[in-house]
Formats: C-alpha cells, structure tokens, sequence
C-alpha cells in the first residue's frame, strides 16, 4: 500500500517552513527531497521484479512501540535515483487505524528513535538542520524541535527514564595520524603516518578519531554542554565499524551508563575480539569493567580471566540489579556462539542462561524480572524465543521468516519480519498465545500486487557425510516444470551467517529469479542456526566439506527434469566470492559462468592486505608464515594456486574503498583470468566498500551482473 500522508503531515510541512524549530537550530532546514515510488503502467504490464522496481521499495527499519504499546514510530527509506540518493522518514502506525500516516516530512534522515516515558512525544536524530542532531516531535506531528546543536554532529544518543540526562556519541580527535599534525611546518602533506596496527578498518583510514561516549544534561527542551567521560581515550565505543548505538544502555535510574569498548590499541587491537562490558557512574565519574573485575560466585559462571571474546549489548533489569549481555567465549573467534549472560550487581557473580541452547541470540529485552525475550537463527530462520532465569528456553513464534528486530513495550510486541519473498514489514506477535504474526504495515503492497514473486521451495539435500542440509530452492516467476531452466548455484559470504529467510538490497535472490534463474541457496557447513558444530566446522578448512556441500547442493537440483545442466552458473560475494574463485578451479566443467564480488583470491596477500586480523587467524588458523598444519593446508588451497584448471569466464567486482577484503585481491584474479586467456570482466566502484550502497552503482552492478549471465547462460538455451 501507499503510506498516506496524513493531515498532520500537512500541518507539519508549513510549520517545518515556519518558526516551529527551536531558536537554536544550527541552519536552515533541507529541502524536501521528491520521492516518487510509484510503478509506471509500463512496469505493470511486464510484471517483471527488476533492479529499477527495487529501487523503488520503500525499507521499513527502527521500530519503537510508546509506552502504553498503542503507537507505533518507524522509519521508512525511499530512494530518488537521478539524485542519487535517498532520504529516511518517521511514519506513526496508531492502534485503531488502518494505515500508518508520516510524521516527518522528506527534508532529512531520521533514525535513533525514542519515546518519551509518557508517550508525549518521540526524540530522534536528524540531518535535517545539517549535521545530525536530536530533535522531538508530537505524535501529531506538531511540535517539530531540534534540542541540541552539537559542534560537528553527533552519531547517536540516549536518553534517561526521567529525560533529565542522555548520553550521545560522536567522533573526537585523540592521537596525531596526519602528517600536518605532526610535521606542523608542512601543512600541504598528505601522508598518514603509523607505528602500529591497524591503520585502516573496513572502509576508512585511521586518522586518529574515535567515538566517543558525552553525558550531558536535558532541560528546558535544550540539550546541555557534554562531558567525554572517555576523554583521551584511544579507542571506540561503539565498537567499530558498526558504531551500533544498542552497545550503549542507561540504568532505569538514570545514575550510570553501561557500555560496549574494546580498550586495546595497535597489534593487540588487531587481532583480539576482547570487548567488555563498562559501567559508567554519573555521581562519582568512576568507570569499572563487570567482565574483568572482580570474581563471580556462582560456580557455573565464567570467570573474568574467561571473558575473551566478544561481551556486547547491556540491557538492565527493571530493578537495575542485573545487566543481561551478549557473550562470546572464545577469544579471536568473532563467529563463536552468542550466549546470553546476566551480570548481578550484587556480588559481581554472572549466569549463562543458554548454556544449553545450541544457538545465537541477539536483541534481548527484559520481560519483567524473571524472562527475557531475545532473537535466534534457528534451521536458517530468524525466531522470537524466551527464557527464564533458570534458563529454560523456549520459541515463541514458529515458521519460514526472519524476525530482525522487536520493540516491546506495554505488554505488546512488534517486530520487523522478512521473507525472501517480501521486504521488511512491522508485524504484531501474539506473545500470550501462540506467537501468531499479524502483518500491520503493508509499505509495499502495490508492488507486490503487480510484480509475482518466485515460489520458494525448502529442500532437504544429503551431503557427502551424510548429513541433511537446507537448502533454499527459489523458482522463476510462472515456472513451468515442463521448461529447462539456467540454474544458479548462490554461495553465501560471511562465511559464518545464515542463508535464511533475508531480503537483501545487494543480493536479492527473488530479483535473480525474475530474470530467469532458478537459484540454488544452500545452508552449507560453516552457516549458523543448526548448532555451533555446524559453524565451526569450517574453521579451518575452507577448502573442504563446505565446498562439497555447495556441490552436493547443485548437483541434486541439476538433477531435475527442469534444470539445465549445460547452464550452470556460481555467484557470490566476499566469502561467497572466495567459493566462486575457488571452484573456477575445482568445479570439473559444472559451471558455465562465474561471479565473485570482493572475494578472497590470495590467502597470502589477503593476510598482510587485511585488518582484522582475528578473522583470518582464526579462519586460516595462523599466518602464512606459521608452521602448523592446518595453517599450512590453508594457504596450500588458497584459489589463486588453481588459475591453471580455470577454464570458465568471471565476472569480478570490487570497491576501491573495501579494506575488509581488499580490492586488490579482485585485481590479482582479474590479471590471472586474463593471463590465462579466461574470458573476464572487472567492475571496479571508485566509492564503494565491501558492499554496494549507493542507488545508481547498484543499478549498474545488476545491469552488468545479469549481461553477465545473459551472455555466457542464456545463449545456451535448449
């Protein structure tokens, strides 16, 4: 359905154009960007999902229930594609109405959202001035104000029960990385100058800023002067490169802040996943470390000396006694299980209490003082689930979708649920009952009534130990079983994350479909939600079984009567690019045509060219220099070792700002393709990462993705 803009709307633009912002605003507001998502008859009568129609979807997110649970704040992103860009909005779904209405207007992007207690009024954060800063509206969409003006913008915030404090993050310059700052009598350099890992991390360059942690104070709709309570410190919270604002949580009295930080630097910095759980108190100015000070008294607990890995997201207990987190165990293991922990204040001692639940769990909220609810991939599904202080563990809603996130307020939950078939929408889930999901959003409805979706099948496949594997079969829009099919075998990258029930904006595997293309979705060994075995196994040995399971995979479905075995073709990206690369060498004559986007080619240079070097010390098990054998049989089957048995065209991807996988690694395997006289395509994206963001790249990338496939597939039509 088309969101309606309501009367409120209306109110709100000519007041937006008037005197309703605070005499404190930084600037003039933006202008409204136009959005017009609206399908052309055109595309109604081809039916067909394209990467234009993509575009035109509008993406739910950032959802928050009021305190009474009877309103509903969202975001909403829409994209202008000549533009080149999009713009975030809040829309206002009230218990009683039929439709959401939108609250702000398309003059900037709205995130952070927050109710005040009494559900007068929702804080949010906002570029709309310029530089990103809080501001609060009505709920009727009157009352449009900004609250702070913050030099240089802020990247988060947080405020307290009774709205007297927040806490916000922002970026603050710590140590001297510019050749200017340090050579003071050179100011036209341009060099970044380092003694110490890492000098970049994913898509930027360490230029010695770091977020930081400000409390300040809330009074009179203005936000105070901020204390840096990390002041001098040479690290993030929250951690990067996310900067995810959940890692940051105030108690319910408002008297200390709990965060996220790994206070490491340099080469320790680099190849350790050591975070901790801070606690910040307001009254004194003392910050302590629950997961390192201190000795737990209950005997089934960790010990601090034991919290190595990755201890996230602090959530307090309503009494503000407890402190549930996210926890892993094993140091330099960021794809270890996720365990959910309750800290007490009490006597420091703390509580695994899915300690025997053999799956992730994120987004944990407290449900009164004796059950939580939290998120866990189950069987390649995303569930709502719960637990008791005892530990007892339990789904509470059953079926093939992801729930990715929840707000749960006023005895009702909310949540934002995916299908490969469908966006995000906001659902409503029976929580006393059943865990029914009733849809409440419907934000792109008039695509889904003009453009079919593929059927997606679930299927079983036996791998070559024996094990059974779900795989995701995803069919043509009209598939015709009496028809031969080209058939893509789709690797996921990670590599340890689910091939469940995701829509994704990069890698839309209905839109694959739509062109044609039967897509073949395995959850190969390494993937989460079938236990921590499961994702462990690959650890090590990416050559391996998980390379058969992608085999065992393609080769069942080639074996219908509707699958075309002389039109096989392998995609993937990042680890899944990895694959593609690998099996261009070991695929004995399966594929027609490959994909990599931003893969591992050179284990080698793919060591020295990375920056979280926990990952591929755990993954590779060493460095290419070490002398144990797993290492050894690593960089022994690294792809770029088999270029001589390619024998298939590639099309390759990469984005010059990807230091995750660095774009180089593209480069060494586009040379050895063409050295080898493989017919092959490089794409290079001069200001894109790992991934691919920007609206008029990403119609490029699917142009040349599905030429690729056109050319090298569908000219072998039987």
């Amino acid at each position: 359905m088309k969101i309606k803009l309501s009367w409120l709307m209306s109110i709100a633009v000519v007041l937006n154009g008037c005197c309703t912002q605070d005499s404190h605003s930084s600037s003039e507001e933006k202008k409204a960007l136009e959005i017009n998502n609206t399908l052309t008859e055109a595309e109604k009568s081809a039916g067909v999902f394209t990467p234009e129609i993509l575009w035109k979807m509008g993406r739910a997110g950032n959802s928050a229930l009021s305190p009474s649970g009877r309103q509903a704040a969202f975001t909403v992103t829409y994209y202008n594609v000549a533009e080149n860009r999009g713009v975030t909005s809040i829309y206002l779904y009230a218990s009683g109405n039929a439709e959401p209405v939108q609250l702000t207007d398309n003059a900037g992007n709205e995130s952070n959202l927050q109710w005040s207690r009494d559900g007068s009024k929702l804080y949010f954060l906002s570029n709309r001035s310029g530089d990103s800063q809080i501001w609060s509206i009505r709920p009727s969409g009157l009352g449009l104000t900004q609250l702070s003006t913050i030099e240089g913008g802020i990247d988060g915030f947080g405020i307290t029960d009774d709205e007297s404090k927040l806490f916000y993050t922002k970026s603050v310059p710590v140590e001297k990385r510019l050749s200017k700052e340090i050579h003071a009598d050179m100011d036209r350099s341009k060099a970044k100058i380092y003694d110490d890992l890492m000098a970049r991390h994913w898509n930027y360059w360490d230029e010695g800023r770091y977020s930081h942690i400000f409390v300040a104070t809330l009074a009179d709709g203005k936000v105070g002067e901020g204390k840096d309570i990390m002041a001098g410190e040479p690290w993030d919270a929250p951690l990067a490169p996310y900067f995810d604002i959940a890692e940051i949580a105030w108690n319910h009295a408002g008297t200390q802040l709990a965060y996220t930080c790994k206070k490491q630097t340099g080469t320790e910095y680099a190849v350790s996943t050591d975070a901790d759980i801070f606690i910040y108190d307001t009254e004194s100015g003392r910050t302590g470390n629950i997961c390192k000070d201190g000795e737990p008294v209950d005997p089934r607990a960790d010990k601090p000396s034991q919290m190595g890995g990755y201890d996230k997201y602090p959530v307090w207990s309503p009494d503000d006694k407890l402190i549930a987190f996210i926890s892993m165990r094993r140091p330099g293991n960021e794809a270890d299980k996720e365990r959910l922990f309750v800290w007490d204040s009490a006597d420091g001692s703390m509580k695994d209490l899915t300690a025997a639940f053999d799956c992730n769990v994120s987004h944990v909220v407290w449900n009164g003082l004796d059950e939580l609810y939290f998120i866990a991939p189950m069987q390649a599904t995303h569930q709502l689930c719960k637990v008791n202080m005892a530990g007892d563990v339990s789904a509470v809603t059953h079926g093939d979708h992801d729930i990715n996130a929840f707000s749960f307020e006023g005895g009702r939950l909310i949540a934002e649920v995916t299908q490969i078939s469908r966006a995000t929408e906001l659902f409503d889930i029976d929580i006393q009952g059943d865990g029914k999901l009733t849809p409440l959003t419907r934000i792109n409805q008039e695509i889904y009534d003009h453009i079919p979706m593929g059927e997606v099948q679930k299927r079983m496949v036996k791998t070559t130990d024996g094990k059974q594997m779900l795989t995701w079969v995803i069919r043509p829009p009209g598939f015709d079983p009496a028809k031969k099919y080209p058939t893509l075998l789709y690797c996921q990258g990670g590599p340890q994350s689910v091939v469940s029930q995701f829509w994704s904006y990069r890698w839309n595997l209905q839109l694959i479909a739509a062109q044609g293309y039967v897509v073949v979705a395995p959850n190969r060994r390494g993937v989460p939600s079938f236990g921590q075995e499961w994702t462990d196994q690959i650890s090590g040995d990416y050559s391996g079984q998980n390379i058969r399971d992608y085999l065992s995979a393609i080769d069942d479905v080639a074996a219908e009567s509707w699958c075309d075995e002389a039109r096989l073709g392998c995609v993937g990206a990042s680890y899944g690019g990895y694959s593609a690369f690998f099996l261009a060498g070991n695929h004995n004559r399966r594929f027609k045509a490959f994909i990599a986007h931003c893969g591992i080619f050179n284990f080698e240079s793919m060591y020295g060219g990375t920056e979280e070097l926990w990952f591929v010390n755990n993954d590779y098990k060493g460095a290419y220099w070490d002398d144990n054998p797993v290492a050894k049989r690593s960089y022994a089957n690294s792809p770029h070792r088999f270029v001589t048995r390619w024998d298939t065209p590639i099309l390759i991807f990469a984005g010059i700002n990807d230091y995750r996988i660095p774009y180089s690694q593209s480069l060494e395997a586009f040379t050895a393709a063409r050295l080898m006289n493989i017919p092959a395509r490089l794409v290079v994206f001069d200001d894109e990462g790992h991934q691919v963001f920007k609206p008029q790249n990403s119609i490029v990338w699917n142009r040349e993705f599905f030429a690729w496939l056109g050319r090298y597939l569908e000219s072998r039509k039987s």
